[in-house]
């Protein structure tokens, strides 16, 4: 349990130091065509069925080419544990966002993942990768001066089912967007 209040204490103040420095960066400043942003979690679960814990986060960097169209490069990180299982997966790769009048978006986002992962109770592990291609959009609403929330989803277009270590193809999105 101490482990976990760490890794997110750790995670929060590195949150919150990131946007420090972007907000007083020149990179940051209102001219600057460069925006950051991404999300992060925890979850877990308890009980008989091993318990478990997950921990993401998902930066980005991206660079408006007009006001309404970005491009840039977002990464991910996951880690999960429980009784029986652990996952570590990492992935990166190039999005693009199309902006409708700063309340709505359009957006694409390519992301190699390099996966590996242990079945605890057989001690069966994998290690690989999987290209996803996911679509979708969403809404936005302005939180500050260029600060947005994004509120959306996005579909992996390249999910197949009998293949894919994902759950399912939909990802519910709720992320933090500076810049803007």
């Amino acid at each position: 349990m101490m482990k976990k209040i760490l890794l997110f204490s750790l995670m929060f103040f590195g949150l919150m130091w990131n946007a420090q420095i972007s907000g007083s960066s020149k990179i940051g400043n209102g001219d600057s065509k460069w925006t950051f942003g991404g999300y992060a979690g925890l979850g877990g679960s308890f009980g008989s069925g091993g318990g478990g814990t997950t921990v993401y986060i998902t930066p980005r960097v991206g660079y408006r080419i007009t006001d309404d169209f970005e491009a840039g490069v977002a990464g991910s990180f996951s880690w999960s544990n429980s009784s029986y299982y652990s996952s570590t997966m990492i992935g990166v790769g190039p999005f693009v966002n199309y902006y409708f009048s700063r309340s709505f978006f359009l957006g694409g986002m390519f992301q190699e993942y390099f996966i590996n992962q242990t079945n605890k109770s057989t001690d069966q592990k994998y290690s690989g990768n999987e290209a996803a291609l996911y679509l979708g959009g969403g809404y936005m609403q302005q939180l500050g001066n260029r600060t947005y929330i994004q509120i959306g989803g996005m579909y992996n277009v390249l999910y197949q089912k009998e293949k894919s270590v994902f759950g399912g193809g939909f990802v519910p999105q709720v992320g933090i967007v500076y810049g803007l």
